[in-house]
């Protein structure tokens, strides 16, 4: 019974592997600008999750000013990853871009060594150091295409950053908040920071296609409520480093998607790049203190690309 419990679960894991991989797919597909496309899949996802507000009145009630203030921070640098992230797509190429996002770990990990004096084991930097190896070939294999495709990676790496920033902030956070109040307050705060924006820039907020509206509500269920959400949820039943792992599965699903849906494909120092930078990140992931991952994945959600 129990190893049929575990095959169910880990069947979960590879539905939110897909789930997250289509992210940059339903990018791909929309012509609706980023701020946009990135703005209704928050506020939609907001929308999804509204019926259980009623549920948490309690836990909005217990969170403190001061953390009413991180929430609010955090949500932001949400907002500017999605904006980075997704407009990286209209550059560079979903191999490229999903890739350097599997540097977000590494980064959580580098970032709270200086800030919590989390101790990194070596053979966990020499991961980092052939995750860093396989960032920087894949600039230079996309330098080499087009100037365009290197300004899409260095817009994924600031995503990267922003996310990461986001991420440290909501650790301390979750310890307090529940999952459900963190969640909704950071996608309403990212949504909005979006919509800000994209007023301050003239950019409509109205007048799409039926298609694109499509689009919207897809990127809010599939990647997000199948996705991400659904990695929380695995949370409770499987370690932390099986779900931490799971980041690594999202650049393969969402490069064979880009073969098949896009037609995308790989020259072959890019290939090279990208497995370099998977395998970098892999080691280290595997070779870390495991009651820092633990603790670190464990006091908050996965966060949404």
């Amino acid at each position: 019974m129990a190893s049929k419990k575990s095959l169910h679960l880990y069947i979960c894991m590879f539905i939110g592997i897909i789930a997250i991989s289509f992210s940059a797919i339903i990018v791909k597909w929309s012509e609706a600008p980023a701020s946009i496309l990135g703005m209704y899949r928050l506020l939609l996802t907001n929308l999804l999750l509204l019926p259980w507000m009623w549920s948490y009145r309690e836990e909005w009630k217990a969170v403190r000013v001061n953390d009413w203030l991180r929430l609010a921070a955090s949500g932001l640098f949400l907002g500017i990853h999605f904006l980075l992230w997704m407009e990286s797509l209209r550059y560079t190429s979903v191999s490229s871009s999903t890739v350097i996002l599997t540097l977000e770990p590494v980064l959580i990990l580098i970032a709270s060594y200086w800030l919590f004096q989390h101790r990194i084991k070596r053979s966990a930097i020499y991961g980092l150091g052939l995750a860093l190896i396989g960032m920087v070939l894949i600039g230079w294999g996309d330098f080499q295409l087009s100037g365009q495709a290197l300004y899409g990676d260095l817009l994924s790496v600031l995503g990267t950053i922003a996310v990461v920033i986001h991420m440290l902030l909501g650790q301390d956070l979750r310890s307090r908040v529940t999952s459900y109040v963190y969640n909704f307050s950071v996608f309403l705060v990212a949504g909005v920071s979006l919509a800000v924006y994209n007023l301050c820039a003239g950019i409509a907020l109205g007048g799409y296609s039926s298609n694109e509206w499509l689009l919207f509500v897809l990127m809010a269920v599939i990647p997000t409520v199948l996705g991400h959400m659904l990695f929380n949820w695995l949370l409770k039943y499987l370690s932390a480093t099986s779900i931490s792992m799971s980041i690594l599965g999202e650049p393969v699903g969402a490069s064979l998607l880009a073969w098949i849906l896009l037609g995308e494909t790989l020259g072959t120092l890019q290939l090279f790049a990208c497995v370099l930078l998977i395998l970098g990140v892999w080691i280290f992931l595997r070779n870390d203190r495991p009651s820092t991952a633990s603790h670190h994945a464990a006091s908050q959600p996965i966060s949404p690309q």
